[in-house]
């Protein structure tokens, strides 16, 4: 399998620094318009189906591209955001003033098991996102699959592509509307391509 890994459009959220989990917030004015570009920029290419995470911002990001090859978006609950639990709609400086003992351990190499306060861990997210693919990738095994998720589910299946340890996951970046594209099979997945932007105009960057 194809598979093409996708990165929800801009949310008010997003451009306000505000953390972010599975608060079902929609995509701002930017975020439609790096939701139109991924749609063309992605029609050409030979897409047999269109999964997605259960939260607006990532069905709304798939909807032009759907729309455009005649196909449905289908939802998927393993692609949703890691539940970031108490962290849901703080600001970095409110973190550091109520959760500075979390922050500190986040920054360390314990970070892959740590728990959001009330939520997940990085290796929560990867194991069931991972199965999630694995799931699609039985079911699509020879086609192009698009899947539209978020920013940690994304980086944590990146560093599985790429035998990075989540505890380094701070090395991989995907940028919002971004694309990576990996080969997905039986026995080994292979990165081809990552946070590639080139479709987004460099205002909606």
């Amino acid at each position: 399998m194809r598979l093409l890994l996708v990165r929800h459009g801009e949310t008010s959220h997003n451009a306000g620094q505000i953390a972010l989990g599975r608060e079902d917030v929609p995509l701002n004015e930017r975020g439609l318009l790096q939701a139109d570009s991924i749609g063309a920029a992605l029609h050409g290419e030979p897409i047999t189906a269109i999964y997605s995470s259960p939260l607006q911002r990532a069905t709304a990001t798939a909807a032009p591209l759907a729309k455009s090859l005649g196909l449905t978006v289908e939802i998927e609950d393993g692609l949703i955001e890691m539940d970031v639990g108490e962290v849901e709609n703080q600001t970095f400086a409110e973190l550091a003033e109520r959760y500075p003992v979390f922050l500190k351990e986040w920054r360390s190499e314990r970070v892959a098991d740590l728990c959001m306060p009330g939520g997940e861990s990085l290796r929560q997210v990867q194991e069931r996102a991972w199965a999630a693919l694995e799931a699609i990738r039985d079911k699509h095994s020879d086609e192009t699959v698009a899947t539209v998720s978020h920013n940690f589910v994304i980086l944590t299946v990146l560093c599985r592509v790429m035998g990075i340890d989540l505890s380094e996951f701070r090395r991989v970046r995907h940028d919002l509307g971004a694309v990576s594209v990996v080969e997905f099979d039986a026995e080994r997945a292979v990165l081809l391509s990552m946070n590639d932007r080139c479709h987004l105009p460099a205002e909606h960057r």
